[in-house]
C-alpha cells in the first residue's frame, strides 16, 4: 500500500508540476535575449502564438529576417529556458517565422521595407557581382527582394541576371502608367540595359541620369519588397546625390578589393555617405577577390591582391566588415552566363555569398532597432 501510495503521489506531484500558464512561457522566455538586439525576445514582441496542451508546448519566434543566422541558438535559448524556469520535462516545439523589420519608410516606394545602397570607390571591384548574388542569397532564404541598376551608362544586372533581351512591360495601377519590373530567379529587377540597345551608348548629363533615376523609383510598380538593393554607379557623383535625396536609404554597402589603389578610393565613397548633409549609415565593407582559390585545390587560398585591406579599412573607420568573397572562375562564368554563383548551392562562393548576406541582414535589423535619421 505504502508502495502504491508512493507511486501515486509521485505523479501527483509531477502531475501539478506539469501545471503552467501562459504567463509563466512568457516570464521563461524573457530571459531569452536576442543577441544582436540586446533586449529579450519577450521585450522586442517575437513571440507569439503560444499554445499549452498538458506537457506540450508550442509557440512561434518571429525573427527579424529569414536570414537570421542565429536561428538555431535562439531556438535552443528558448528550449533551455522553458526546461530551466518552469519543468525540464516540457515538450517545447519552437517555430520560426520572420518579418523583415523596417524604420524609414518612404512616401514613394509605400511597400518596400528596407533601400540598400552598393557603392564602390572605383570601377572594376565586382560591385554588381556583389549586388546580384546577395540579392539572390536574401532571396533564396525567403525575402522578397528586387533590384535597381543604377549604373546608367553601364549597367552590367540584366547580363548576370541573363535577360538582357527582355524589355518591361506598362501597366496602369491607381490610375498611373508604372513600369513592370522584370522577374528573374524571383527577383524584382528594372535597369537602363532594358531601355536601350546594348550595343548603344549612353551618354547623358547628370540631371538626365538622375531623372532615370527618379523614375525607377517612383514610376516602377515594385509591390512588398523587403529589400530593395540599388547598384549604384562607380565613385561619387549626380546619382549618388539625387538617391540620398530621393528616399530614406536604410544604409550603404562598400565593395573593394584588398589592393592599396582600391582601398583609397573606397575611403572616398564611405566619406561620402558620413558626411553630415547625407549621414547614410555604412552597413558594412564587402572585400570581393580576396583571395584566388583554383577549382582543382579548393582548399588553397593565395592572396594575389594583399590581404586583409577589406577587413582593416572597415576597423580603421568602426564600421562592420560582412566578409570575403574568393576570386573563383565560377563567380565569372556565373556572371557571364546569367547564372550568379548563389544559384550554384555546393559552390565555397555560394557560401561566401550566403554569409555575407547573412551578416548584412543582421546589421539592417540592427539599424532599424537603433535609429538614427538619415
Amino acid at each position: 500500500m505504502e508502495g502504491f501510495m508512493g507511486v501515486s503521489y509521485s505523479i501527483f506531484i509531477n502531475f501539478v508540476l506539469m501545471q503552467f500558464t501562459e504567463k509563466d512561457v512568457l516570464a521563461a522566455l524573457s530571459t531569452v535575449p536576442e543577441p544582436d538586439l540586446k533586449k529579450d525576445l519577450v521585450t522586442l514582441g517575437m513571440i507569439r502564438d503560444i499554445q499549452i496542451n498538458d506537457h506540450q508546448l508550442q509557440f512561434t519566434v518571429v525573427l527579424t529576417t529569414p536570414a537570421c543566422p542565429l536561428k538555431e541558438t535562439i531556438r535552443k535559448s528558448c528550449e533551455a529556458a522553458i526546461h530551466q524556469h518552469i519543468n525540464p520535462q516540457i515538450e517545447v516545439n519552437v517555430l520560426m517565422t520572420a518579418e523583415v523589420t523596417t524604420a524609414l519608410q518612404s512616401p514613394m516606394l509605400e511597400g518596400v521595407r528596407n533601400i540598400i545602397a552598393v557603392a564602390s570607390g572605383k570601377g572594376g571591384v565586382g560591385k554588381s557581382t556583389v549586388t546580384a548574388n546577395l540579392a539572390l542569397s536574401l532571396a533564396k532564404s525567403g525575402a522578397r527582394v528586387g533590384i535597381i541598376d543604377a549604373d546608367i551608362s553601364g549597367p552590367s544586372i540584366p547580363v548576370m541576371f541573363g535577360v538582357e533581351d527582355e524589355r518591361p512591360d506598362v501597366a496602369v495601377i491607381n490610375d498611373k502608367n508604372m513600369i513592370v519590373p522584370i522577374l528573374q530567379y524571383g527577383i524584382k529587377i528594372i535597369s537602363m540595359g532594358f531601355l536601350a540597345p546594348a550595343e548603344s551608348a549612353v551618354v547623358w548629363r547628370g540631371p538626365m541620369a538622375s531623372k532615370a533615376l527618379r523614375q525607377f523609383l517612383g514610376d516602377t510598380h515594385w509591390g512588398e519588397l523587403d529589400y530593395l538593393f540599388i547598384d549604384l554607379p562607380p565613385g561619387t557623383g549626380d546619382i549618388h546625390l539625387t538617391l540620398v535625396q530621393a528616399v530614406p536609404l536604410t544604409g550603404a554597402v562598400l565593395v573593394t578589393t584588398p589592393q592599396k589603389v582600391a582601398l583609397a578610393d573606397a575611403i572616398k565613397g564611405l566619406a561620402m555617405f558620413q558626411q553630415p548633409q547625407i549621414n547614410v549609415p555604412v552597413l558594412g565593407v564587402v572585400e570581393n577577390m580576396s583571395y584566388f582559390t583554383p577549382a582543382e585545390l579548393p582548399e588553397n587560398k593565395y592572396y594575389i591582391f594583399g590581404k586583409d585591406g577589406g577587413k582593416n579599412l572597415a576597423e580603421q573607420y568602426n564600421v562592420p566588415f560582412l566578409g570575403e568573397i574568393p576570386l573563383v572562375q565560377s563567380i565569372r562564368e556565373g556572371g557571364d552566363e546569367g547564372l550568379p554563383a548563389v544559384a550554384h548551392t555546393n559552390e565555397a562562393s555560394a557560401k561566401a555569398f550566403a554569409e555575407v548576406a547573412e551578416g548584412l541582414a543582421r546589421q539592417i535589423a540592427i539599424r532599424n532597432a537603433n535609429l538614427i535619421p538619415a
